[in-house]
Parts: C-alpha cells; sequence; structure tokens
C-alpha cells in the first residue's frame, strides 16, 4: 500500500485530532471532529470562534490525527495545511453529525460553518517512534 492509501486508510479510521493555529503569536491547540473528501480535511465549528479570528491571521495550521486510545503502536498523521473556511450548503449537510447538535441546531444553522484543511505535507508514522512516510502536495 502506498502512503496516500495509507493515510486515506488512517482518515477513514479516525476521526478526532487536534488543530492547532497561532494565537497570539504563540500556537494553540484544541481537540476537533475531522472529516474528509480525499485528502481534504474538514471541521465543524460555530462561525464566532477564536479558532477562525487565529486562521484569518495565519491560516498556517498543524493537525494530528491518529493514534487509538491508550496505544502507542498504532498509526498516526502530522499534517501541515492551508485553512480556509467553507459555507458551501451542500458540504455543510454533508458533514454534519448530530454530535455537533450541543454547538448548532442543523446543517442550516447560520452559525455552523466548515474550516477546510488542504494538507501541504503529510507525515505517516506507522507507530510512535518509526520513520515517517512523507506526502507531498
Amino acid at each position: 500500500m502506498n502512503v496516500k492509501d495509507k493515510v486515506l486508510h488512517m482518515f477513514d479510521k479516525h476521526a478526532i485530532g487536534t488543530l492547532a493555529t497561532i494565537q497570539d503569536g504563540k500556537p494553540f491547540s484544541r481537540f476537533m471532529l475531522f472529516f474528509h473528501d480525499g485528502l481534504t480535511l474538514y471541521a465543524a465549528t460555530h462561525k464566532d470562534t477564536h479558532k477562525l479570528d487565529d486562521m484569518n491571521t495565519n491560516p498556517n495550521v498543524h493537525i494530528l490525527l491518529g493514534l487509538e486510545a491508550g496505544s502507542f503502536t498504532s498509526h498516526y498523521c502530522e499534517i501541515e495545511a492551508t485553512s480556509s473556511v467553507e459555507e458551501s450548503p451542500d458540504l455543510r449537510k454533508r458533514f454534519w453529525d448530530d454530535s455537533l447538535a450541543e454547538w448548532m441546531s442543523g446543517s442550516d444553522d447560520p452559525n455552523y460553518v466548515l474550516l477546510a484543511f488542504k494538507p501541504e505535507r503529510i507525515l505517516y508514522f506507522e507507530k510512535a517512534g518509526s520513520e515517517p512516510e512523507e506526502l507531498t502536495m
């Protein structure tokens, strides 16, 4: 299996990861629920959040995705990406998840936006401590 296929397989199996932005000149991370279409990652958010302010100032982000709870032997990715806001009604509907109802009323909520992440570089690790396989766009 080539590295792109490994990454896509991992994206299919792991939805929760961390998103790091730059806030006031310092890294700031938070857990997010990720969806994907090919190698493009998406995350839902409320349109009035600090992470949007961060990304408007600096669209470069870092994402960690993978690793299973309690394991250091499963695969994971480090992803360097450029972020943008996606407000397409079709994509908002496609990536709506009922777990988001705590923050937004549904896929047509005007406060619901998707963050789109276009990877520039992905490092795929078969397990912690292994040498990464690199995928560049």
